[in-house]
This record gives C-alpha cells, structure tokens and sequence, in this order.
C-alpha cells in the first residue's frame, strides 16, 4: 500500500501535465513539498524509511554482523537524498554511536534539534562509509497546507482567433429583353464589373443576342457591356430600357466594353406602331383576317395599360433588392457580433476551470503529501 500510494505520489506531475497541456503552473521552489505532522513527537526530519537488519539480510547487504539498519526509501528532496543516501544502504552509527534497531535511530533523530549538522556511518554493498548532513525540521520542510493562491500562477492559454465569416453578398439579377434590339441584358455586380472592365460595376451585361435581330447585327456579343446609348448613361437595366424607349427611329450609337476595352457601335432602331408600346416591333407578317386584328388591337392595349403597373413591379423590386441587402448586413452584423461573444464567454470558462481544476489538485497534494509524512520513520 505504501509503495502504491508513493508512485502515485512520483506520477502526479505527470498526470498534471497531460490533463493540462498548454496551463503554466508556478509553485514557490523555496517552499519544500509535504504537510507537518503534528503528532509525530519530533521536528527533526532525515528524509528515509528504515528497516531493522534481520538475519536473512546480513549476506544480501554484505554486512560483517546483524547490525545496523536498512534504508528501505528515501525522500529525495530532504536532506537523506541531498546528502546522498541511497535505498539499501544501511545506517551502523550516529555522531559515533553503534545503532542497533530502528526503534533506537528513530529516537535519536527525535532527540536531535533541528537545523544540527549529524554523522552518520553506513555501509553499502559492504564498503563502510561516512556521511554529514544537516537534519531539517518537518514543519518547514512539509509546508503545503499554508500555501497562498499567489503561489500558483495559471496562464490561460489563448483562444485561438475565430475565422472570419464570409458571408455571400446576395443580389437580385434584373434580366429584361428588349424586342427593338433583340438583346437581353442584367444588371451587373461590383465584382462582375470589374472582371468585365466595368468601373464600379456600372452598366448592363449582354446575356443574349437574338440572331438576325437589330442587335446582332449591329455588332453587339453575348459578354458585351453596354455602358452608353446615344448620349445616356447606361448604369442598370432600368436605364438601358429607358434609353432605347426614348429614341425615335434611326441609328443610335452604342459604347460597349468588349475585353476590357471601349468599343462604338451602331444600332438601328425601328420605329414605333403604337406610342406608349412597351414591346413594340416592325415585323413582315403575312396577311391575317379582321377577327385575328381585333385580338391583336385588344392585347396590345392591354399591354399599354400594363406598362405603368410593369414599371412599378420593376421599381418595387430594385427596391426590395435594397432592403434585402440591408438586412443581410444586418445579420452579418449580428452573427459578427455573438461570435465575438462567444469568444469571450469561452475565455471565461477556460479560466474558471482552470481555478477549479487547479483548487482540486492542489487539496490531492495536500492529502498525499500529508500521509508522506506519516509513511517516513525519520
């Protein structure tokens, strides 16, 4: 039981260390280890456990005679172990005087003050030898219990940073087609713009072409930005689809980027059936009859009185396009805002179960320290 409970003793570093990688822990070193023993009925303290000779030691320990006692164990922080003595050596003499029991050497030290320089006479594997050293009290020498918390120091280890959330920036993509130019176009983002060669992503991208339209063969490619027709900017669709309802029949210069250069184009723009047709388009039908007519007059006029509700929806939906991506910065905001939070509250914890941790082995030491003060003769 006693060499059990002393490795676990030697082990309790270790164990401190593998259950806490990364803590610091500082103790005083002019404060020895163990707890004073009040009933022991001595100060003085040698730092061995000791064994008397019995008969079927004498020739392991190579002794002349069954005298003398056997140093089982040795405390290697008191003075025993800094002065050298080793386990199975065995004590013959004191300041001179034969030992013959341990009963006899225990009260020798006891009666011996602290502090008092001893000599003592062994005899290892059978080579006499002399030893000094100085006896230590066990009150200062076994002084845990009276510990301060200043003793210990414990370093939190540092919360490592939090990756930083990329949050995907959401736009609404406006595509609208325009039946004068046969081109569909969309919004562009500040990214797009500047792969495009865009300054702040303004302007329209060309999505499609329709082939043999107006705008095909006008020059005009799907990858195309158009940032200019006639003498307005073009920064959205809104403004593109302004701009072309705005002009009359005839050719309108277009400016484009096209592989991140500026490039002119010329568009020709037919002219218009109907004045307020959204869709307006000259197109060679064949003949069709009166009934066929008088549908194609009523879709139309629903259309013209679609065009204004067609607007608002438009309007409506950049605006909301807005809102939407306030609210995600919002959000963003918010989510940066716990992470930081819970970055705090992790430091907090780690460090409260670092006292707690620390609080728990330092009571284990004291009550294993203090049972070594009782497992010592001497």
């Amino acid at each position: 039981m006693r060499k059990q409970a002393v490795i676990a003793f030697a082990m309790l570093p270790l164990l401190v260390t593998l259950a806490h990688a990364g803590q610091i822990w500082t103790i005083n070193s002019w404060q020895p280890y163990g707890i004073p023993s009040e009933d022991s009925g001595t100060t003085s303290y040698l730092g061995v456990d000791i064994a008397d000779i019995t008969a079927d030691r004498v020739a392991t320990l190579r002794l002349k005679e069954e005298r003398g006692v056997e140093v089982t164990m040795v405390d290697q922080d008191a003075p025993a172990g800094k002065a050298g003595i080793k386990e199975h050596d065995v004590i013959l003499s004191m300041n001179g005087t034969n030992v013959d029991s341990k009963t006899q050497l225990q009260r020798m030290i006891h009666e011996t003050p602290p502090g008092r320089t001893v000599t003592l006479g062994l005899s290892r594997d059978g080579q006499p030898m002399t030893i000094k050293l100085q006896l230590a009290d066990r009150r200062s020498e076994f002084h845990v219990s009276n510990m301060k918390d200043d003793d210990f120091h414990i370093e939190v280890p540092p919360v490592p940073p939090l990756p930083e959330i990329d949050f995907p920036s959401y736009s609404v993509v406006v595509v609208q087609s325009s039946a004068r130019s046969g081109v569909m176009v969309e919004n562009l983002t500040r990214q797009l713009g500047e792969f495009f060669g865009a300054k702040n992503g303004n302007g329209v991208l060309v999505r499609s072409v329709e082939k043999d339209s107006r705008g095909d063969r006008a020059g005009l490619r799907a990858g195309d930005v158009i940032i200019r027709v006639g003498d307005q900017s073009v920064h959205d669709t809104s403004d593109f689809t302004h701009a072309l309802h705005s002009r009359s029949a005839g050719n309108v210069e277009v400016e484009i980027i096209r592989d991140r250069k500026p490039l002119t184009l010329t568009l020709s723009l037919p002219g218009r059936k109907e004045s307020g047709d959204r869709y307006e388009e000259s197109f060679e039908a064949p003949e069709i009859d009166a009934q066929t007519r008088i549908e194609l007059s009523a879709v139309q006029n629903q259309i013209a009185r679609l065009g204004p509700q067609l607007e608002l929806a438009e309007r409506q939906t950049l605006r909301a396009s807005g809102e939407m991506g306030k609210s995600l910065c919002d959000q963003e905001k918010q989510m940066r805002d716990q992470a930081m939070k819970l970055k705090e509250q992790y430091r907090t914890q780690v460090r409260d179960q670092l006292r707690k941790t620390r609080d728990a082995l330092r009571k284990q030491a004291d009550q294993l320290r203090q049972e070594m003060s009782h497992w010592m003769d001497i």
